[in-house]
């Protein structure tokens, strides 16, 4: 597997332009959400505990990926329940970080420095892939979903977290937070181009055709809603009380038959 993180990747020109841009921000967001990210050792979405939502079941001697992996605390996590994890991102210093960290928590496993939308990886290489806000966000679906679907073996899960089509049409371009208003067009969803950087939707529909044509089945869809005295270093009270009101995320659970 390749670890080396200092090679150029061939990126697309919005993938080219995400990796600057996290590259840019890895600092800055390690320090600012490490009290978020580190909570119940990495198990925790950003909707919650691993142990009260069961996303990815029992991870103990499974093969697992983390697409998008940044600081790779899910995958340390993921190390210290028994799984066999493998971190990728195609930012050089968000793996920099994953590096301090696997060296703090005594455990080691691959780093991968690619896009998610062209794994260096084997055919059939997985039991579970999954990201949290990772790469399902920041690269185009209609390339990361035949990807997976070419990574795990027969029965395996893609779990992923993302901001709802409902949150991103109320989100308007260049706006510091979600509105109370429609704001973007639901029907075309693909790409959008918030100024800074370049991320991923689609309508509720057209995530089911395009897993479907890749061989998967839909287990679940859930939509968080956070509890009373949630906190986050991701939203602030007014975020956390329009997520009490409309659905802020999308946890889709998924079998590849």
């Amino acid at each position: 597997m390749n670890d080396d993180t200092t090679d150029p990747l061939d990126l697309t020109p919005d993938a080219a332009r995400n990796q600057a841009m996290w590259d840019g921000y890895s600092d800055e967001y390690q320090a600012k959400h490490a009290e978020t990210l580190a909570r119940d050792d990495g198990l925790h979405w950003n909707a919650g505990p691993e142990s009260e939502l069961r996303i990815l079941g029992d991870v103990a001697g499974k093969d697992i990926l983390e697409l998008g992996c940044g600081a790779a605390r899910w995958s340390i996590g993921l190390a210290h329940a028994g799984a066999r994890p493998v971190g990728l991102d195609f930012s050089a210093r968000q793996l920099e970080h994953a590096r301090r960290l696997m060296a703090e928590a005594g455990v080691d496993f691959p780093l991968v420095h690619a896009s998610a939308e062209a794994v260096p990886l084997a055919d059939r290489s997985f039991d579970i892939v999954f990201c949290d806000h990772g790469a399902m966000t920041f690269a185009d679906p209609y390339r990361t979903v035949p990807e997976v679907s070419r990574l795990l073996r027969s029965g395996g899960l893609l779990a992923f977290s993302h901001h709802s089509p409902i949150q991103t049409i109320c989100w308007p371009l260049g706006a510091e937070r979600v509105g109370e208003r429609l704001a973007l067009d639901y029907f075309g969803l693909h790409r959008i181009d918030d100024g800074e950087d370049v991320f991923y939707q689609l309508p509720y529909g057209e995530w089911i055709r395009l897993f479907r044509a890749n061989g998967f089945v839909v287990e679940d869809l859930i939509e968080p809603r956070p509890k009373a005295g949630a906190t986050s270093t991701f939203w602030d009270a007014d975020e956390l009380a329009w997520s009490r009101r409309w659905p802020a995320e999308s946890i889709w659970r998924l079998r590849r038959t």
